[in-house]
């Protein structure tokens, strides 16, 4: 067993962990932190995202200890039941879930993609930016258009 720290959502843990243990496994299975899935344990589907350091990151393909003295913000970190995240606020409005199991993941990677593009985004910028996130029950025209709302409400919210 090894040691690792991290702040996780604004609280500093340290917890022992297996040196093979996966950061999404470390969320969920030691944090209980289960916002964030499993969906196809190949880094394929985007399910695990979650911000490491401030960039969007497949929680499935990196070590739990290689995020050491890392910040790393969950769905769980962004916003509550009573005050919603713009983006988060943005897929409710905009029906952009179905199941919600490729929600927590495509939300968190959409924030990045605001981070990262700007406010103003087309259609196009974020199709292509989303490519890396599966959704099984959608045609996606609710997801790209909760995205381009979403990052233009977080224009107007100070980070």
């Amino acid at each position: 067993m090894s040691k690792v720290s991290m702040t996780v959502n604004g609280q500093s843990v340290s917890e022992d962990v297996e040196p093979r243990m996966l950061l999404v496994q470390f969320l969920r299975e030691q944090l209980l932190l289960t916002g964030t899935h499993v969906g196809c344990d190949t880094s394929q589907c985007g399910a695990c995202v979650v911000h490491v350091n401030g960039r969007a990151i497949k929680s499935c393909t990196a070590l739990a200890i290689a995020c050491e003295g890392a910040t790393v913000t969950t769905i769980e970190g962004i916003g509550s039941e009573s005050n919603l995240h713009p983006m988060q606020e943005a897929f409710r409005e905009h029906h952009a879930l179905q199941c919600g199991y490729c929600t927590p993941g495509m939300i968190m990677a959409s924030i990045d993609i605001v981070n990262r593009k700007g406010h103003k985004l087309d259609e196009q910028t974020i199709r292509e930016e989303l490519e890396g996130n599966i959704c099984r029950c959608t045609g996606y025209h609710n997801i790209v258009k909760a995205v381009g709302a979403g990052a233009a409400a977080m224009a107007k919210t100070p980070a």
